[in-house]
């Protein structure tokens, strides 16, 4: 997922989060565990294996690049930047080599958390979608982790699972940030006009969050949980929906049912690149 500095890739993973009544709560536990999970699986890797999701990634390279993205938010959040910040500028950017790597990889997680409580989650800062509160990031942060954690997870063989609920959030959280104009001049629109996706998750104990129903809205999109009828839906677990979201499972795989105009699907999955 986008985190306004150059990235080219993407996926989701597993969890036992369960749901906190508030959400700030639990989804700094969630950024805390997808971010160990990260770290235990690549402490034990080569850190020169290639990471197919990622062309032209190692798994170094990825482990920089959500370590240095966490103290990239962290920094953005702790000065209460006003404006971009270059990532390349960020104190303590690189990891160090060998185990210590993971730590230091945890530690990004932490300070990001620390900036958030010091700042005041509710403080507006940068971000790339315009100000925001600085507890944006932890979401922001949660899911870009948890999307490159299957791409290392991909890349090394391992077991990979997301709980329904990250899932869920992760597909919402995707739809936000097409919602507002920040990929610049000259995007396409995801949805052409008259057109219509609706996205269901077949996990139990959604509910109403595992439905979403997604319009065109002057060149962007406009989205709301609920069930409708649309020009395509698309059924399947939320783990699965994620993962065909960002483009990393095929729209055909059969672990999906796409019905109704399949074009439109394939046009947004073609418009809306991780």
């Amino acid at each position: 997922m986008r985190t306004g500095w150059s990235n080219s890739c993407a996926v989701p993973l597993a969890s036992g989060v369960m749901s906190d009544p508030d959400p700030d709560t639990w989804l700094a536990a969630a950024l805390v565990e997808q971010t160990g999970l990260l770290a235990d699986l690549v402490a034990a890797a080569d850190p020169e294996t290639p990471v197919p999701t990622c062309p032209e990634w190692t798994v170094r390279k990825l482990l920089t690049h959500v370590g240095r993205g966490h103290r990239w938010a962290a920094t953005i959040v702790r000065t209460r930047s006003v404006g971009p910040v270059d990532p390349h500028t960020v104190a303590d950017g690189k990891p160090p080599t060998g185990p210590d790597a993971a730590g230091w990889l945890r530690d990004g997680a932490q300070a990001l958390l620390t900036a958030v409580a010091q700042t005041g989650a509710d403080t507006p800062v940068w971000t790339f979608t315009g100000p925001r509160p600085a507890g944006w990031w932890v979401r922001r942060r949660l899911h870009e982790t948890t999307a490159h954690r299957a791409d290392a997870t991909l890349a090394l063989g391992a077991a990979y699972r997301l709980s329904a609920e990250l899932g869920a959030d992760g597909v919402s959280e995707w739809l936000d940030l097409l919602s507002v104009p920040w990929r610049g001049e000259g995007g396409i629109p995801p949805l052409d006009e008259g057109t219509t996706l609706h996205l269901h998750a077949t996990d139990d104990g959604l509910g109403p969050a595992g439905e979403w129903l997604v319009r065109p809205a002057g060149g962007m999109i406009d989205w709301a949980h609920g069930h409708g009828k649309a020009t395509v839906a698309v059924r399947g677990v939320a783990v699965d929906l994620f993962l065909a979201m960002l483009r990393r499972l095929p729209a055909s795989d059969p672990r999906l049912q796409v019905l109704g105009d399949a074009a439109v699907f394939d046009r947004w999955l073609t418009r809306t690149p991780f």
